[in-house]
């Protein structure tokens, strides 16, 4: 006799028909502690998102079937923090794994759509002005409207033969080049350069470098560590300092520039799924590039609301490959030489 056979679409148990909305999970049935320990952020944090990215998140989908926004989100902020789709977190708000890649693609093209919303430099000359009084309150620098460094982040090798991607250490990353105010807001972030570029490399082929160098920000330059050249809107260390003004300059410029440093362990510390402590991010570079992106939108209204950038334990970020040699060349940009030495002889003779 034969035995009849049904078989059992997990998603549709999990969704039922038509545009229903999975909701087993209810922020109100839970302590803020536990969604900070389980998601990163408190209640309101995660009620503003869904709000922001609500609509994006309630389209239409192929399968007819729709997993809430509020369902979303948390699946999508439990990979960013934990850095893994782990069975227990899908367990948790009641979808299977594959769902809760789903739903991380989604909240990540939603806040990737809301890049240029959060991540900005200020338009106003009030606020940019407010920019270098703050820079300079910290260390004496002047003229300081933001701090620039790069930072790799593992990914997945593409494919045998790209090597493009392959750094220094014989890591496969995302060499992200980001520019920090003094709170650690992001105002420049380029996530799509490809791991065996130089610092300097990405700079010098980055959007940013074409808004200074078209003297959008006049009157103003960023911080670099060794790694970049000289501009006359980039200041860099002395290789080697030798008077006092040289050496007060250098240890201003350094502990301006640490800002960057710490904003990087944050960013890392908060969002594990960029610290490669669970390994590479398992996607191509284009989607580990938006993943990466979205972390930092998340990074700048976490800011917005008033969420320390400094509270994250600070355990430190992914092994950076180590600084390239650059053989320095400074001088052969004599406008930003004069630059240097006008700014060391007026401020720290």
């Amino acid at each position: 006799m034969a035995i009849p056979i049904t078989v059992l679409d997990c998603d549709l148990l999990l969704y039922g028909r038509g545009h229903r909305t999975l909701d087993r999970f209810k922020l109100d049935d839970v302590t803020d502690e536990y969604l900070m320990s389980m998601y990163g952020f408190p209640r309101q944090f995660i009620y503003y998102l869904v709000e922001l990215l609500g609509a994006n998140l309630s389209r239409p989908t192929q399968r007819s079937r729709a997993i809430s926004p509020e369902t979303q989100i948390l699946a999508a902020l439990g990979f960013y923090t934990s850095g893994s789709f782990q069975t227990r977190m899908g367990d948790t708000i009641g979808i299977s794994q594959a769902s809760m890649s789903r739903c991380v693609a989604n909240v990540t093209e939603a806040l990737v759509e809301r890049a240029s919303q959060f991540i900005r430099f200020p338009a106003d000359e009030a606020s940019i002005q407010a920019l270098k009084d703050e820079f300079y309150g910290l260390a004496g620098m002047p003229g300081v409207m933001g701090v620039v460094d790069c930072i790799h982040v593992a990914i997945k090798a593409p494919n045998a033969e790209d090597l493009s991607y392959v750094n220094r250490k014989g890591l496969h990353s995302l060499n992200c080049l980001m520019v920090c105010d003094i709170r650690g807001a992001l105002m420049t972030v380029e996530t799509n350069w490809p791991g065996s570029l130089q610092d300097c490399a990405v700079l010098q082929q980055s959007s940013l470098s074409s808004q200074f160098e078209a003297g959008m920000h006049k009157d103003s330059w960023l911080l670099g560590d060794s790694a970049f050249f000289l501009h006359t809107w980039l200041m860099t260390p002395l290789h080697i300092p030798e008077t006092p003004a040289e050496y007060r300059y250098n240890m201003a410029h350094s502990a301006t520039h640490s800002v960057i440093e710490k904003t990087f362990r944050t960013l890392c510390s908060r969002f594990r799924c960029l610290d490669g402590s669970k390994g590479a991010l398992q996607y191509s570079p284009e989607k580990s590039s938006h993943i990466i992106l979205a972390c930092c939108v998340l990074h700048n209204i976490s800011l917005e609301h008033g969420m320390d950038v400094w509270s994250s334990p600070m355990t430190g970020p992914m092994e950076q490959p180590p600084e390239e040699e650059y053989e320095h060349m400074e001088s052969l940009d004599l406008e930003a030489d004069r630059i240097r030495q006008e700014l060391m002889l007026t401020h720290f003779s």
